[in-house]
């Protein structure tokens, strides 16, 4: 990956792959990445970005926008967390048998996780909880969707993949980022076609948007959901 500007758009030039169009992402951390057709030079993907930037413009203030208003999340009694689209309080107990619970419709965590690791440990017990909890979950829902788009996939995983929701490796298999657990069922179920669609077809094309189509014809109503209350899936 290379970092190039093009006039005021800096963006993270990815690997070219076989495919037909230029695509242009706005990550969710605000930054651009670009994946151009095998085929293109950079200079050639320099004058796309640039003939694109009107889109970019807007899609960057849509993405400040909808960041100013994402929820800060303290590790104390009463503060709420979201898992499979529930809103949970948080309890904080003296003694259990696991760091972290989902127990009587609150998430119990021990108290001296936050005391004596602090925010880093309080997240680290979340995320543990997300991967294994998650996992089964993720699963059965890629086996229920996987025979309906007509693939079959490789291992799934469930990891930190930084600003991207999930991940279709060239060999099959198949990462969510833990916080996708946070999101409602239908909008899990969205990201895991996405991602098995995307063994049809690598890019963003009409072509793979039609292959999703098929298997969740009112996937827009979720694409849009994530779109605006992504940035609310977190710790």
């Amino acid at each position: 990956m290379q970092v190039r500007q093009v006039h005021d758009i800096q963006y993270q030039l990815l690997p070219g792959a076989e495919r037909r169009t230029t695509d242009i992402v706005i990550e969710r951390d605000g930054a651009i990445s670009v994946r151009p057709p095998l085929r293109m030079t950079p200079e050639q993907v320099d004058e796309t970005v640039f003939s694109k930037r009107m889109w970019i413009y807007r899609n960057l203030a849509e993405w400040r926008d909808l960041n100013a208003t994402k929820v800060v999340r303290e590790w104390v009694n009463g503060e709420s967390f979201l898992y499979l689209g529930s809103s949970y309080r948080l309890l904080l107990v003296d003694q259990q048998d696991e760091l972290l619970k989902l127990r009587d419709g609150r998430f119990q965590l021990l108290r001296t996780v936050v005391e004596m690791r602090g925010s880093d440990g309080a997240q680290q017990a979340f995320e543990e909880f997300f991967r294994t909890k998650g996992l089964p979950r993720l699963h059965a829902r890629v086996a229920h969707f996987a025979s309906r788009v007509g693939v079959s996939p490789g291992a799934v995983q469930v990891k930190d993949l930084g600003y991207r929701w999930a991940t279709c490796l060239s060999n099959g298999d198949l990462h969510f980022h833990w916080k996708c657990l946070m999101a409602p069922l239908t909008v899990i179920d969205y990201i895991v076609v996405h991602e098995l669609c995307h063994m049809h077809h690598r890019d963003h094309s009409e072509a793979f948007w039609n292959e999703v189509d098929k298997v969740l014809p009112n996937y827009r109503e979720r694409k849009e959901w994530l779109r605006q209350r992504g940035a609310n899936l977190d710790l």
